[in-house]
């Protein structure tokens, strides 16, 4: 199921609220959690009910291995303390291996078999393992999970209709953002939380249409280009391939982001804080500073599970940079079994490192010159993470630098022909007819580059705007307008990492 789909809005939303909500009016509060396991079990299972067999056994592996890590205390004295640190050691190996291998599995195995076959010239047979949505999002989770556990000592008691809860709440539960523990378990466990308020309710309707509308009206439209520039890229000249790269830059960031905001307004909504996961990345004057706007749970994530335990900064400078080069290497192939993948997270690493050593030089940079540096980068770092392969990634590449410009085909620019402007333009200005789809591409990229690089934070206008009296009318037509531009189901790129 997908937040952008008719039954999602007008039947599992309205009736996972009234049900939470009306349970909790009632102090039944163990039924209203085990209602949003249900009911985000439920979400999960939509699209592949088998989907369910993984999520719940790894849900009752992991908690099976968080109890027995809990009740293996090592504070007492004597030989009893050394049994129970090497009992917890092994227990806690054997959790993080469960996770990282049932990742590997259904994510790596088929890219494993591949390579092996390439190299050494077998001819193993691929799996076609189907990837089960959101595993590299609740197994991140869960690995985080039991390294807190591990290092807490026996501090940390949640219920298992707690833990099932927060690894399955479904606005975070397939694309992130990448919630920790100690985030979201206490504030399901908070009882004032669990009784409707309108003033959250409201900035959750607010928030989830804002994010709604970046993923209909904007992000699906730029998909539908750059699918078609990058079906047959060696007939792409240099214009075409130049608005497919910056396509893909607006489509993977109102896509990512709209999910984001949808899922932080579906929290506020149940009077749940969900952590801010893009802070406008693309007005970013660096590429480190980027990685602090753009994903932001991804980045403290593997900041404060990889990077800090690998030493961080510190340790020697050529320390630092290893332990940053092997950060976004990992960050890379998290992102997706493929040699793409890697070389685009290595690209962030080597520009990181790159930047630390010339950061005296280029804090004296013109600011504008700075961020005109840092857009192109990630511009072309996006080629090399959507295209279909490295060579791939090079034509479009060449053809860029090939300086052969011409003009875009018409089935391309006829993408951003949506009905809603063919009116508009019939009714107020029937002249441009003949020239209203150029007219349309030129309005969408315009408008997609006003809102990264002018507009503040979603989150931050959606709690501003709830005192404003004309909020709901705007709000409701916005959402109405989103609702009918639903012409399929189009699922989220984050749904594929």
């Amino acid at each position: 199921m997908t937040f952008n789909s008719y039954i999602f809005i007008l039947l599992f939303l309205p009736l996972c609220l009234l049900g939470y909500f009306v349970l909790n009016q009632f102090r039944h509060y163990r039924l209203g959690l085990i209602l949003l396991i249900g009911m985000s079990l439920w979400f999960y299972g939509y699209f592949n009910p088998r989907y369910l067999n993984i999520i719940c056994s790894s849900v009752i592996v992991n908690y099976i291995v968080y109890r027995i890590l809990q009740k293996t205390p090592v504070t007492k004295q004597g030989e009893e303390v050394q049994r129970n640190r090497r009992r917890r050691k092994f227990v806690f190996i054997g959790g993080l291996v469960f996770n990282i291998g049932l990742l590997g599995y259904f994510k790596y195995m088929d890219f494993f078999i591949e390579n092996i076959n390439l190299i050494f010239r077998t001819d193993f047979a691929l799996r076609n393992i189907l990837l089960p949505l959101g595993i590299s999002f609740f197994t991140f989770q869960q690995l985080s999970f039991l390294v807190d556990v591990y290092k807490d000592r026996g501090g940390i008691l949640y219920s298992f209709l707690e833990y099932a809860a927060y690894v399955t709440y479904f606005p975070q539960l397939v694309a992130g953002p990448v919630v920790t523990h100690d985030v979201l378990v206490p504030q399901l466990q908070d009882e004032e939380r669990k009784h409707l308020d309108f003033n959250y309710l409201s900035k959750g309707i607010i928030l989830f249409t804002f994010g709604l509308a970046k993923k209909v009206l904007l992000a699906d439209v730029f998909g539908n280009f750059v699918n078609l520039a990058y079906a047959d890229v060696n007939a792409l000249n240099a214009t075409t391939a130049f608005f497919a790269m910056l396509a893909y830059t607006f489509q993977i960031y109102f896509d990512f982001s709209g999910y984001s905001d949808m899922a932080i307004g579906l929290g506020w909504m149940m009077n749940i804080d969900l952590p801010i996961n893009f802070d406008s990345p693309y007005k970013a004057l660096s590429v480190t500073e980027f990685w602090k706007r753009w994903h932001m749970t991804l980045t403290a994530f593997f900041t404060k599970y990889v990077y800090i335990p690998l030493g961080g900064n510190r340790k020697s400078v050529v320390r630092t940079y290893v332990n940053i080069f092997i950060v976004f290497l990992l960050s890379g192939f998290w992102h997706g079994a493929g040699w793409t993948f890697i070389l685009w997270g290595i690209m962030h690493g080597l520009t990181q490192m790159l930047e630390r050593i010339l950061k005296k030089y280029w804090l004296k940079l013109n600011p504008a010159f700075s961020w005109l540096m840092a857009f192109g980068f990630v511009n072309v770092a996006w080629i090399y993470f959507r295209a279909e392969s490295i060579t791939d990634a090079h034509i479009i590449l060449a053809k860029m630098l090939s300086f052969h410009f011409g003009a875009i085909s018409s089935e391309m620019v006829a993408v951003f022909s949506q009905p809603e402007w063919m009116l508009l333009w019939s009714k107020f200005a029937p002249g441009v007819l003949e020239t209203y789809n150029n007219i349309n591409m030129v309005l969408y990229f315009a408008v997609a580059a006003v809102m990264v690089l002018a507009f503040p934070n979603a989150k931050y206008v959606a709690e501003k705007c709830t005192s404003k009296r004309s909020t709901p009318f705007l709000v409701a037509l916005l959402l109405a307008w989103c609702i009918f531009s639903f012409t399929g189901v189009s699922t989220f790129l984050y749904f594929n990492f």
